[in-house]
């Protein structure tokens, strides 16, 4: 008897990649941990390969698409910067925090000043537009800097080099958004030439990071004492839901964006003063892990289809100019920014070495372009988009191949067994 077989239902196939993907989120991180081979260039690759299936005829792309790249790559993020911030075991101290201040306040605008230079001299772009390629490339991703980060809370895997990048990429990401800003207002003042100056540093830059960082302060001391110091029968530690993480940043992001606030800069606030308020309860373990699953979960869907992108040709309007561009900021301007913002700090070369190197570029960079290009009309957007994912591609590739050797050689000198959590 002949059976017959007919096209499967398109939520058939959805669920079926679902389920797939779920599964790999459990099982890639186990299988590459010892590996030269990041999770990251997995998806990409796996994604690559779904939509060059005969029969799949969508092609994801951020040009034909942009509400939705914002928004994804916003919830991205968002998630991302949650869970960076409450596996910090380090507590917040100014002097403490010296690597991190550094790479904020040198290290990130030098990179932004360097890229707009090079795409204004080197790629002929109107300033303002190579400003708003600098401030999407200049901030180093907290999404798919796993390698590179700290380890869960308690868990003492906390080394100078681990914690620098873990604590930069949770706040040079909400940092970043004035000189985005800076760059929606010059180009919006060459076409209407209004005044902007005032606007941009009263608004984008003082009420903006103040009021984000006061409202994620807020927001974290509200759960942190919904949480660990409410009568106990009451307290939300006791459900043992790490839902409560999620719940925490989007409340956030969403009341800090509601006063036009930096929600970035205010989620990773409310991170901090969360884990803060009881910085050794077993509890955050629970958050933490929950987050960085939904997290891990989100990173793949989305490299999926960044990987779709590509084989739909999102890097097909590049200029050779744009590839030198490219190798520039990811072996030249990061790790010289880099060991410039670290001069003088009391750390050992290889450590300021490793930190000026893992300047990881990817879905922050998507998010940031994708808001810039949604608030101004650009005649290159496609151009941009190609330089962003090539970008992005670049680093996955440079830093996921060499960024597990490079740890474990690091852990090892520094007398630490990498094979001891095994």
């Amino acid at each position: 008897m002949e059976m017959p077989f007919t096209a499967p239902d398109p939520y058939i196939l959805v669920l079926t990649g679902a389920g797939l993907l779920i599964v790999l989120v459990a099982w890639l991180p186990l299988a590459l941990r010892k590996l030269p081979l990041s999770l990251p260039i997995v998806c990409i690759l796996i994604g690559a390969a779904i939509f060059c299936i005969p029969g799949i005829e969508f092609r994801p792309s951020p040009l034909e698409y942009p509400d939705v790249t914002e928004h994804f790559t916003e919830l991205v993020v968002i998630i991302a910067l949650m869970g960076a911030g409450l596996k910090l075991d380090r507590p917040f101290d100014w002097r403490r925090w010296m690597v991190t201040w550094r790479l904020l306040a040198i290290t990130m605008p030098l990179g932004i000043a360097l890229i707009t230079l090079l795409g204004g001299v080197l790629l002929g772009l109107p300033w303002a537009i190579a400003l708003l390629l600098a401030a999407s490339l200049a901030p180093t991703d907290p999404v798919l800097a796993a390698d590179v980060q700290v380890g869960p809370p308690r868990t003492g895997e906390e080394d100078e080099v681990r914690f620098g990048l873990t604590s930069e990429a949770g706040l040079n990401d909400g940092l970043a958004f004035p000189f985005v800003h800076l760059a929606i207002a010059l180009a919006l003042t060459g076409n209407m030439g209004e005044p902007w100056f005032g606007k941009w540093l009263g608004l984008n830059v003082l009420w903006e990071i103040v009021v984000g960082v006061g409202g994620g302060w807020a927001v974290g001391k509200l759960f942190g004492w919904l949480t660990f110091h409410i009568p106990a029968e009451t307290k939300l530690a006791r459900t043992g839901d790490g839902l409560i993480a999620i719940a925490a940043t989007f409340l956030s992001y969403g009341l800090t964006e509601i006063l036009n606030c930096y929600g970035f800069l205010a989620v990773f606030v409310t991170a901090l003063t969360l884990r803060a308020s009881h910085r050794d309860h077993a509890f955050n373990v629970q958050m933490h892990d929950l987050t960085e699953q939904v997290e891990r979960l989100s990173m793949m869907a989305l490299l999926l289809l960044f990987g779709g992108a590509l084989i739909g040709g999102l890097l097909s309007p590049l200029r050779p100019s744009d590839i030198v561009l490219v190798l520039l900021i990811l072996l030249i301007v990061r790790p010289v920014t880099g060991l410039a913002g670290l001069a003088g700090f009391r750390a050992d070369r290889v450590e300021k070495l490793t930190i000026a190197f893992f300047g990881i570029r990817g879905v922050g960079s998507f998010y940031y372009l994708a808001y810039g290009l949604n608030q101004m009309k650009v005649g290159e957007a496609s151009r941009l988009w190609a330089i962003i994912g090539l970008t992005a591609l670049m680093s996955i590739l440079l830093h996921g191949l060499t960024v597990t050797p490079a740890m474990r050689w690091l852990d090892r000198r520094q007398g630490r067994d990498p094979d001891m959590s095994d």
